[in-house]
């Protein structure tokens, strides 16, 4: 793909604004790791909640959202949109409990609500854990994402992986390290902009090259085996040519809440939290949850669902293809005009360097607060930490370039990230809501997901009663099963964490009582949330209900569908009328405060 120079010179544009952004953001970052990584707690809701879409947003994700396409038609998807309903639960019930407990990290949560040695030995590993191994796989399979780009539209395959690499992670962390929270932030939301502008310009040109709408939906249906069901938003459970119906129900009613998955996790975590403790108040926090919960299902998904199923039509082998994937830049190459091209590769330096950005101080901020100040060194000055946090960074990115070599797909990585989360998730739900769940319970889930995840790759041979367990989706369901069993029997089978921890915790968060009265009646003048917590589930079914009649009918509305699309539309407006009266009824300062 030929560079004019006007496309270079949007690409350049780019990069010097993003540079300009972390210059004049790095002496407020050195201040403080306060500001270096949750942005003095001063973000406006706007900027957190888009910032966080930005990151979602990355590089790897069109190319992964075109594998599904391709080899598992339009409800392929629903690999990740099951995962709203985890969205909206932390949009009205978490949120807020995040924003009192006023956390730097996650794993700092893990202190205030368990207390003694296996306490502070599991913020350790957890904060360890999640910053190298589980980080560097992230960031590994953005870069292999952005990788593919680069080789396929502009460098050629003879590019030497290490040289891009290091171009690419330079310019990212040279910012992020000098900027901290409020540059990537700032430069979050530009990218989102740049990113979203770039994908509907090529998902127009990519529609246009296949003859149209019409034409696509005809070629789609012609593409081969079950081609009328490519475009079933719900999978046609008489037919196994795309989606099965069991994988469908496994990601429904098990994906959701059973695994860890970075930006979807159970009860919110990650970067997710880092964004929401960034935020003015618990108010902001909310909104700025929802904003991305709504954004992130609904505005971005179907420009590259079109490029999906253009590269369907274009390239049918990709079907069987180890890296489907590949279909998003080809499809670049072959059907962007000059002028265009600056602005899509633009597009996918923004996506890319929003999640990497976004990693890379995610990252050193379990390694600075969760392990280096916590264990390390207690009582150093606000800079000294803020330089150990420019100088966590860079170990961040070198593990995440060294961990690039061993991606052989995006959407396999993702679905590796699941398997080993398999069967916490439902520990991070619950450990707001019960008592009895202790410290010893949350070990033991990880340890036990680990262990099920070798067990289920490499021990137990995939032969007949056990062939399930060669589909990653369902062996991700026999991990998080098994998982939830051994950590409900370690949780009753060891002793409650002390009464002073629960009491400590409770007075802080003030979560709903009714999973707490033994602590309830050691601080029965706590106002807790008891009064919001049947309101708050139903906004979030609500709030569910809004995006699965959204996304579906922004689809009828593409198709010509119209009918369709305005009962859809009609729907998801009763259910945001809906929300809208109960949070008015309850009020929203009950609802954050």
């Amino acid at each position: 793909m030929q560079l004019t120079g006007l496309d270079w010179s949007i690409v350049v544009a780019y990069f010097a604004i993003s540079l300009l952004v972390g210059l004049i953001f790095s002496r407020r970052a050195g201040k403080s790791i306060q500001e270096f990584f949750v942005s003095a707690r001063s973000l406006p809701w706007w900027i957190a909640g888009t910032s966080m879409v930005a990151t979602t947003f990355a590089a790897d994700t069109p190319l992964a959202v075109t594998g599904l396409v391709v080899q598992k038609g339009l409800a392929g998807n629903w690999l990740w949109w099951s995962f709203a309903v985890g969205g909206m639960l932390t949009v009205f019930l978490y949120a807020r409990l995040w924003r009192r407990a006023e956390v730097l990290t996650d794993v700092e949560l893990i202190e205030l609500r368990y207390g003694g040695k296996p306490a502070s030995f599991l913020r350790a590993f957890r904060a360890a854990y999640l910053a190298i191994p589980i980080n560097a796989l992230i960031i590994a399979w953005v870069n292999y994402a952005m990788l593919n780009v680069l080789k396929v539209t502009l460098v050629g395959e003879n590019v030497s992986d290490w040289k891009l690499l290091a171009i690419m992670l330079a310019i990212t962390g040279f910012y992020t390290m000098l900027s901290g929270m409020w540059g990537v932030a700032i430069t979050d939301v530009l990218q989102f902009v740049l990113a979203m502008a770039g994908c509907i310009a090529l998902a127009v040109f990519a529609v246009q090259n296949v003859g149209g709408i019409g034409a696509l939906q005809e070629k789609v249906v012609a593409a081969g085996e079950g081609g009328t069901h490519a475009l079933d938003f719900i999978p046609d459970f008489s037919s196994t040519a795309w989606l099965t119906p069991k994988m469908f129900l496994s990601y429904i009613f098990v994906m959701w809440w059973a695994s860890w998955y970075p930006g979807a996790e159970p009860g919110g975590g990650g970067y997710v939290v880092q964004r929401m403790a960034s935020c003015k108040d618990e108010r902001h926090s909310l909104l700025a949850t929802l904003w991305f919960q709504i954004a992130h299902y609904c505005l971005r998904p179907w420009p590259w669902i079109l490029v999906g199923l253009v590269a369907l039509v274009k390239y049918p082998e990709l079907r069987t293809a180890q890296d489907a994937g590949i279909g998003y830049p080809r499809v670049m190459k072959e059907v962007l005009p000059a002028g265009w091209r600056g602005l899509l590769l633009t597009a996918f330096f923004a996506a890319y360097m929003s999640t990497l950005s976004t990693q890379l101080n995610w990252g050193a901020s379990y390694l600075v607060n969760d392990i280096y100040k916590r264990f390390c060194v207690r009582n150093a000055s606000d800079h000294h930490y803020a330089w150990i946090s420019r100088i966590a960074t860079v170990l961040i990115l070198i593990c995440g370039a060294v961990a690039t070599q061993f991606v052989e797909s995006v959407e396999r990585a993702w679905l590796l990230l699941l398997a080993l989360g398999g069967g916490t998730g439902a520990v991070f739900l619950l450990r707001w809501f019960w008592w009895r769940i202790n410290a010893a319970a949350e070990i033991a889930a990880m340890v036990a997901a680990f262990v099920f995840f070798i067990l289920a790759m490499w021990v137990i041979p995939h032969k007949g009663a056990f062939t399930f367990l060669d589909v990653a989706e369902y062996r991700t369901v026999f991990i998080a099963l098994l998982t939830l069993i051994v950590w409900l029997c370690v949780m009753y089978l060891t002793a409650p964490e002390s009464p002073k921890t629960l009491e400590q915790f409770y007075r802080k968060v003030r979560p709903a009582s009714f999973g707490w009265a033994p602590v309830r009646r050691l601080a029965p003048d706590v106002r807790t949330d008891d009064g919001l917590f049947l309101p708050s589930l139903l906004c979030a079914a609500l709030g569910v209900a809004v995006i699965y009649t959204v996304l579906p009918a922004i689809g009828a509305l593409i198709f010509g569908e119209s009918v369709r699309a305005l009962i859809l539309l009609a729907v998801a407006a009763a259910c945001m009328t809906a929300l809208i009266i109960i949070l008015r009824r309850i009020g929203w300062q009950r609802v954050v405060g």
